[in-house]
């Protein structure tokens, strides 16, 4: 359904128990709600959580903000790299205050956050900005984008950065399927029929390229969140995987040492995705630190 959240259209789903524990799901750079598998989402929902997703902003089914126009990759990596200013369309703090917005529309005072890779990112700006919304905080595979980080390697950059051949279906799926053959879990690979249909079923339902890149030069924009973190006091787990390298697991242990009380789980083998056989792992993860945090308003 679509909902208006922030003065913006903002797609939901909603699954689980309509009386259940309130559990926000953010997803990361350029994917849709459906980014979060099915399977995760029916086991949260069966351990009582009502479990909601959304499309971010120019993302998916929610508003796309093509008036601002294709920003330059190239040059805000560049500035990124140089730590000098980087204009963007919007900000994650923009994206953060979505999040909060779609509380705000479905009644909610306070809910358990979850966010990955750049959601992960958004939801620092939650948990910081608006600590009475966040019960408990989980950040999967993401950082405080802290300078002195390691970065992901050169191949992993460019394969970032590049485009489909061309903008058909199968072109971009075959994209899409090589670059998370690329980042994903060297230790847990899924089924590659399965990893094809679900990006062939996400390239179907939307396909906003430009909207990827507006949402990079806003995470590139965002800087710094170290000084955000001191601001987090809701129960912590962070979920890494240890052979991540899009953002190198010594983000994990970053967010762990700086957030007070946080929670680590470094996972071997695990990449930069949320394969099929580690989801048991990661719904028990999520619902073991809501259960720190108590029941939500």
């Amino acid at each position: 359904m679509r909902i208006s959240a922030n003065g913006i259209a903002i797609e939901v789903d909603i699954q689980g128990p309509a009386d259940g524990e309130p559990l926000l799901l953010i997803m990361g750079l350029g994917m849709q709600l459906t980014g979060w598998p099915d399977e995760l989402v029916a086991d949260l929902a069966g351990r009582g959580h009502r479990v909601i997703r959304f499309d971010n902003r120019d993302a998916g089914l929610s508003q796309r903000f093509d008036d601002a126009g294709l920003p330059s990759l190239w040059r805000a990596a560049l500035r990124h790299t140089l730590h000098l200013h980087v204009s963007s369309p919007y900000r994650l703090r923009d994206m953060a205050e979505d999040s909060v917005a779609v509380l705000d529309a479905l009644g909610i005072a306070s809910a358990h956050v979850c966010g990955a890779s750049m959601g992960g990112m958004i939801a620092q700006h939650v948990a910081a900005r608006h600590p009475q919304r966040v019960k408990s905080l989980t950040l999967i595979m993401t950082t405080s984008g802290h300078w002195r980080l390691p970065q992901p390697g050169w191949t992993v950059r460019q394969a970032l950065l590049r485009r489909p051949r061309s903008e058909s279906v199968a072109d971009v799926v075959a994209h899409l399927t090589s670059l998370f053959g690329l980042i994903g879990s060297p230790g847990w690979r899924d089924d590659p029929a399965r990893v094809k249909a679900r990006m062939e079923a996400s390239v179907r339902r939307a396909w906003n390229p430009a909207g990827t890149a507006r949402q990079l030069v806003a995470v590139a924009a965002d800087g710094d969140r170290s000084p955000l973190l001191g601001q987090i006091h809701a129960p912590t787990q962070v979920i890494h995987g240890a052979a991540d390298p899009l953002v190198p697991p010594e983000g994990g242990r970053d967010l762990a040492r700086k957030i007070h009380g946080a929670q680590l789980e470094l996972i071997d083998g695990m990449g930069h995705d949320l394969p099929l056989a580690l989801l048991p792992r990661i719904a028990a993860l999520i619902a073991g630190n809501a259960q720190r945090a108590g029941p939500s308003a």
